[in-house]
Formats: structure tokens, sequence, C-alpha cells
């Protein structure tokens, strides 16, 4: 997407002008124009040239903005700044001041002495002439300090494409020339000594209306500025914890020298030191030292991450304790935190499909106000009042219409929302994916990585009759220490935890898929699964079919978790299982979505036993277990014809699920290939951000919904009233100068409103409203899976398989095979259920089995 600065644009006419002038150019897929940054993104091969001319003769200015050369030459968060730095606020207090000066006197003298009876300057005194030169000199003085309202007023009306400055002008400049011609007449009155018709004139000065309802409507823009200024806070808030130096490492040992230089200059790996207490210049690795750092400012978690050699650090994160040297790995705009900032706005630059009702109205709404104030100016004429009367009514039409507010009903509250999202660790890609969050019924959730920590460890120890924990645990240690399996690696963590010795070994060796052996102190240890320790020592299978032992086994299987039988000289020493466990958080997340009405779905290739038993801790409503990637994103494709559904995952082979859901949520600790495929990124890895991103959404739309309908409202109730409908029913007219505050007003009300999403906790869960859904029930039959055409159906029995990463070997080894679709392995089973689109020579199965290091046993179905 190409981003563009446009200039000139005051109201959500304009907006709509420039979307439909810019969608025309050839090459352009598609254009949104946020009123709110006053920025355009384009897609689409469309030359920058033509865009920036169609915007030309639409009657605006455009210009590309910085490219990401430039940012990256200006550490990538500068050009970010500049960009939401206000300029419109200080332009708006000098013009502000600058009218009120020259007001008060104004008003003194036009309203003072006939309100309040306040004495005149002794020239003035009598001297109706010299009273109206008076006024039409300071009126015109404002006009001209306020002049931007008429050059873009007028300027847009030429165009064709009639915006609020048009209104204003027109109001304004009505009101002014009614008053200049009705001095002219007075002249004549004067000369001709008609005392009756000078009064009459007196009364139809609106020289102070001209120029107060520029400086009220000043007063409105100026507020308005400064609040859409404070939307951006969140983002501002991130930009200001990037340091602005580095400290360069050069050299090894005595020769080793350090010097700071602008963070512009930081290139990719130079290495950089960080002491306590400062922030960390760009993303890196640790190459030297221990810390914890601070990363609150990019996943809004306060909690310190303790960061070793080979641990990855961001820009802006802060070093709490230790001294640090990393190697610079990502610099300017390509930083984790350019990259949120860069997230944000491009939010901010799209557009959510509510705001499509806006723009409808807008399209219209300048041009029909104008005719409106036309027809009301003709209507009151032929119904007999006065030409003053009329043209203060007309005027008051003009003024009090205010095409702003229903300009920035969305984007404010979409840039308040994201800025909010950003500073909690929750960041959406684009304003479309903040309203979907909002809309979601269904969640299907990734198991490893997302719901699970994805990382084996120990659940159980259950030492045999007689034998000490210590001594299991000791075996254990010695034997799983100089293995790599993803297993033993859990073993030797707990038990370095427990602070066992680790006995020397000799005569190791590896049994793939089956377990290991070693010799320990002239003793044989070896440790695998039941089928394995059976076939290797005699003595033992009595005691391992013994009932205690054979429920444990069947307890732990169904739990989802792999038992570890350890052994040494015939004598069993114990059981030891591990699992992947589930986040500590999940249980609570899923409980959450559940009580916000949402239907949630496990998503996994593992197999269904491991699979349910993780759903029943976390309280899943429903599992579709043994799916490939392509078989989620059938699943997915399923579930989207009951309800609107966000995927949440973390792996490579979620990428087609992210894609696929209306929604796709990627955990920001998973792939770059998920992260890129998601519509919402969260920082975390946290699911509770998922109920939280939710929250979020649900807020920001009812907030637009809420400055919509006081948009529409204020001009639904102002207009008419306005034009004088009120008049005869109850008497109510209004005062050009009242309708002018009044607009000035309505587009701060609806940008203040949006600002109060700032005082909303995306997870405070407290108020959560459970929202009717209509999906009820299992979703999904057949483990998700819709068996087509021909396929058939075997299940092979597999030797060897000891836990769910040997159920992945086998699956991918026999998928590899043409012609087999699917392939869903169980240890616990020793079977393997295969899916055919055609039909597979058994030796080719056999060869596949074995080449991945198993023992093939057969056809048994």
């Amino acid at each position: 997407m190409e981003h563009y600065i446009v200039t000139g644009m005051t109201c959500a006419a304009c907006q709509s002008r420039v979307e439909k002038a810019v969608s025309a150019v050839a090459g352009v897929e598609s254009c949104a124009v946020n009123l709110l940054t006053n920025s355009m993104g384009i897609t689409g091969n469309a030359n920058p040239s033509e865009i920036i001319n169609a915007v030309e003769k639409a009657g605006y200015g455009a210009s590309l903005k910085n490219t990401g050369a430039e940012k990256s030459a200006s550490g990538g968060t500068s050009a970010y700044e500049d960009e939401l730095k206000d300029t419109e606020t200080p332009k708006m207090k000098k013009r502000l001041v600058a009218s009120v000066v020259l007001l008060i006197p104004l008003l003194y003298v036009s309203m003072g002495h006939m309100l309040w009876n306040w004495s005149l300057p002794p020239f003035l005194d009598g001297n109706h002439v010299a009273m109206g030169l008076y006024e039409l000199l300071l009126s015109a003085f404002i006009m001209v300090i306020n002049q931007k309202f008429f050059v873009s007023g007028f300027k847009a009306l030429l165009h064709k494409s009639p915006n609020m400055d048009s209104l204003v002008a027109l109001g304004s400049g009505a009101a002014f020339v009614y008053s200049v011609i009705a001095l002219f007449l007075m002249s004549g009155a004067v000369l001709a000594g008609d005392e009756e018709k000078i009064k009459y004139l007196m009364n139809h000065f609106y020289f102070e209306s001209a120029a107060t309802i520029l400086t009220l409507i000043t007063v409105g823009k100026m507020l308005e500025a400064k609040s859409k200024g404070k939307t951006t806070d969140a983002l501002k808030s991130l930009m200001k914890m990037a340091p602005k130096t580095a400290v360069i490492v050069e050299g090894e040992g005595e020769a080793r020298t350090e010097k700071t230089v602008p963070i512009e200059q930081v290139k990719k790996g130079e290495r950089f030191a960080v002491r306590p207490g400062e922030s960390i210049p760009v993303d890196g690795i640790v190459i030297e030292g221990e810390s914890a750092v601070n990363e609150a400012a990019l996943t809004g978690e306060s909690v310190p991450v303790e960061k070793t050699a080979g641990s990855t650090v961001s820009a802006a994160t802060i070093n709490t304790s230790g001294f640090l040297v990393c190697e610079a790995t990502r610099v300017g705009e390509d930083t984790t935190l350019s990259g949120i900032i860069r997230m944000v706005s491009d939010a901010a630059a799209t557009k959510a499909p509510i705001a499509k009702i806006a723009d409808k109205v807008s399209a219209v709404f300048v041009p029909a106000v104008i005719l409106i104030a036309l027809v009301t100016f003709a209507v009151w004429l032929l119904v007999g009042q006065s030409v003053g009367y009329a043209v203060a009514r007309a005027v008051s039409v003009l003024v009090i219409s205010c095409p702003c507010a229903l300009g920035l009903a969305t984007p404010v509250a979409i840039m308040v929302g994201s800025g909010m999202g950003a500073k909690s660790g929750i960041l959406f890609k684009t304003a479309a994916a903040q309203e979907m969050a909002g809309k979601t019924q269904i969640v299907a959730l990734d198991k490893t990585g997302t719901v699970t920590t994805g990382i084996m460890q120990v659940t159980d120890v259950i030492v045999a009759e007689g034998v000490a924990e210590s001594d299991l645990l000791e075996a254990a240690y010695a034997l799983e220490a100089k293995s790599e399996h993803p297993i033993s690696k859990a073993i030797v963590e707990y038990a370095g935890k427990k602070q066992i010795r680790l006995l020397d070994t000799s005569e190791f060796e590896i049994k793939a898929g089956k377990g290991l052996s070693a010799s320990v102190d002239g003793k044989t240890i070896i440790g695998g699964n039941a089928r394995y320790i059976e076939s290797v020592v005699n003595e033992i299978p009595n005691q391992v079919r013994n009932d205690n032992y054979q429920t444990e086994l069947e307890k732990l299987a169904s739990q989802g978790k792999t038992p570890v039988l350890f052994a040494r000289d015939n004598a069993l020493l114990g059981i030891i299982a591990v699992a992947d466990t589930i986040k500590e958080d999940s249980a609570k997340a899923i409980r959450e979505l559940k009580n916000m009405g949402i239907h949630t779905v496990l998503l996994t290739g593992d197999n269904e036993i491991t699979a349910r038993a993780i759903a029943a801790q976390a309280g899943v409503d429903e599992v579709v277990a043994g799916v490939l990637p392509d078989g989620k994103e059938a699943v997915i494709r399923k579930l989207m014809e009951s309800g609107k559904v966000a995927m949440v995952g973390d792996g490579i082979n979620d990428a087609p699920s992210l894609t696929r859901a209306d929604l796709g949520i990627a955990i920001g600790a998973g792939t770059d290939i998920a992260i890129d495929a998601a519509d919402v990124v969260l920082m975390k890895g946290s699911l509770l951000d998922v109920s939280g991103a939710i929250r979020l959404s649900r807020a920001v739309i009812k907030n637009i919904h809420e400055n919509l309908f006081w948009a529409f409202f204020y001009n639904v109730i102002g207009i008419p009233l306005a034009a004088g409908c009120y008049v005869a029913a109850f008497g109510w007219s209004l005062n050009p100068i009242f309708g002018a505050a009044a607009m000035g007003l309505s587009s701060f009300c609806v940008v203040s409103n949006a600002l109060r999403l700032n005082f909303l906790k995306s997870h405070d869960s407290r108020r959560d409203k459970k929202v009717k859904n209509p999906v009820l029930g299992n979703l999904i039959s057949n483990a998700g899976q819709e068996k087509a055409g021909k396929e058939k159906s075997m299940k092979i029995s597999v030797k060897g398989m000891m836990c769910g990463h040997c159920e992945k070997h086998v699956k991918e080894a026999l998928e590899a095979i043409e012609g087999i679709t699917s392939a869903t392995a169980s240890h616990e089973k020793a079977e393997v259920a295969i899916e055919t689109s055609k039909e597979v020579d058994e030796s080719a199965i056999k060869a596949a089995v074995e080449k991945a290091g198993y023992e093939y046993k057969g056809i048994i179905a």
C-alpha cells in the first residue's frame, strides 16, 4: 500500500470527493482517505504522479509520504513523529487570538449599546454610517484573518465539490454582503434625511454575525484539532520511548572501545552496549551479559523478561538490571517498534465497513444543505418576511450544518482504538480487522504454542514400590541427559530444578522411536514406553501389567500425557509422564470468550486423545483433531458457514487458515509467516489478548455508533431549527451566531466521545456482555474432515512410537507418499489411520515407516 498526504480537506465531503477522483485513476484498486490524519492509502499499480494530479484536479493538494529508505535513514520513528505532529492547533490559536482581539470592540459597538445601553465613543455616537463603517472594517479584518475558509470554500465550489468551508464561506459572506448593501442604502437614507429608514437599516447590519461565525467556528476547529492530536497520544508515547542515541562497541579485549552515535547511524551487524536503566536502541540478539528487560512498551506486560546470550531484544524496551552487549539485527523502519507504528498508521489509513454509511451521506450532504438554505430564503420571502429575516434563516442553515462530525465519527474511534490496542500489545492491521473482531462468533484455536506452551514438561512422577523418588530421577537424568529428544529435555530440566546429581554413563544407546539404554555404575538403565520395556526386560512385564501400573498408564494416556518407564537391572523404578501443558491463562481466556457468547473450537493436527485432554483442561466447546494445514483451512471454511470466524495460530501450518478466516489472529511469539498472514497480531502471545481484542473492538464499534448517531441527530434537529421550521409551532428560531457555535462544538463533541476509549481497560472482563450467538452444538462432524469422492481408509500397526513427536514423524513420512491424503497416528494404540485417494502399495507404506525409524507390523483393517 502506498501512502499519501492530502492537504486542503476540511470535512467528509472533501474526503468523499478525493476518494471518488482517485478511484477513477487507471491502476487504482482501492483508495481510502482518512480525514483525521489527512492521509490516503492506495493499493494498485497506478502512477503516483497521476494520483497526485487527480487530487489536485479535485481541488486539493497531495504528496507521497516518506519512502521506506527515508524512514530508515531517519531511524524509523522520527518520520512518523513528524507525520503525527500537531501543526494545526498552533495555527488555529494565532487565528483565534487575533480574531477575538478584533471581535470584542466590534461586539461592543454593534450590540453593547443596544442590549445594555453601553456608551459609545463620541465619534460614533449618533453617527450610524460611521458605526456601519467601523463594523465593516473590523469584520473585514476578521474575514482576512480567517481567509482560509473562503479560499478553500469557494475553490471547492468552483470544482463542483462544496465542503464545510463552502458552507461557512457562504454563510459568513452572505451576512457580510447583505450588511454592506444595507450600509449603502443607509448612506442614501442619511442624505434624504429619512430617520425611520436609517433605524430600520441599522437593525439589518449583520457584520458582527459574519465575524462571530468565523471566530466561533475557529474555536471549534481548534478544539477539534487539539482533540484529534490526542487520538495519537498512544503512538506518540511509544515513539518517545525510542532512544535517540546508541553506544556502539568496537574492537575486542583491551582494544575494545565504545562510542555514542545517533540512532540513525546504527547499522545491521554492529554491536551495541546497553547499561541498566537505558533503553535498547534497535532490535538485536544478546551476545554478552545477563539482565531483565521491561518490554511493557511493546507488549503491555509489566513483568521484566530475563535475557541471556542468544535472547532477542527489541527497540524501546528498557534494560532494568545487568549490562548487555547485543548485535543489531533490525534497524530503522525494520525494528519491531517501527513495525507497530507502521501497522497502526496503516490501520488509520484504511476504512472500516461501517464508515460507508457516513461516506454515502457526506457525498450529497453539502449540496443538499446549500439547496435547503436557498429554499429557506425563498420560502420566508414568499410568506412575507423581510429580506433580513430570510437571510438570517438561510445563513443559520449554512453555518449550523456540520459534515465534519460525520467525517470524523469513524476514524477518530478507529485511531484511538488502534492506539490503545498497541499499548496493550494488540495490533490491528486494518480498520476492517478492528471492526470484524467485535463481530466474531466463532474462535478456532490452534493447540501447540497457542493454547499450550509448545514445550514438553514433566507432569507426573510415579515411583515403584520401595523406590525413592531421588533414585528414579537420578537414573532418568543420567539416561536422558545425552538425548536431544523433547521428552528428554523436559526430564533433564525437571531434574535440574530438583537439583538432582548427574551420574556418569557409558554404553549409551538410542533406540529410535523406542527409548534409551546406558550403563551407570555397572548397572543397566533403560527408559522408554511400556512395549519397549517389555521387549527388553523379561522380569518387568508382570510389574507393568500389574493392575496399579496399568491403571496409571491408562489414566496418563487418557489425559494426553506420554508415560516414560524407567528400569534398572530388571527392576522397575517408576514412571515419569510428560506433556505439552496448557498456558496458565488459556483456561481463563477461553472462559472469557464463552462469557462473551463466542463458540470455541480447538483445531489441531495432534491425535484426538491428546486434543480432547487439552480441550477439557481449557474448557473449549469443540475439538477437531488430526488435521493437516489444508485440512485446517477446510475446517475454517466449514465453520464460516455458521458465523463469523476468527482463527488464532502461531505456526507456518496455520498461515492458510489465518488467511481463510474472517479474521486471522497471530500469536506474536510465532513465526513471521503466521504474523504476515494475520489481520491481528498479539505481541504477548497470551490468549487473554484474544478476548481483549474482541472487547476493544466491541467498544470501538459502540463508540462509532454513538458518534454517527449524534452526528446525524445533531443535523436532523439543527437544520430545521436554523431554517425556522419550529417558529410557528414553538416560537423557536436560531440566531446565526448560535448556529456557528453549535457547528464548531459538534465535531469537538464527536472527537471527545472517541477519546473516552482511552479509559477502556481491554483486559477487564467485568462489563462483558454475552452477545446472542446462534452458533450452538458441534459445528464439525467426523473430526472436521469430510470424505470426498471415493476416498478410502485403512489402519496399520506401527511399533516404536512413544510420544506426540514420534506420531508427527510417522505422519509426515506417510503423507509424503503419493495417494495418501492424511495419516493420523496414535502412540497409545500403536496404530495409524490412513486416508487415501487411490490405491497405495503396502511396500511403500512399510518402507516409509521403517525409514522413519519405526517398526511396521502390517495392515489392521
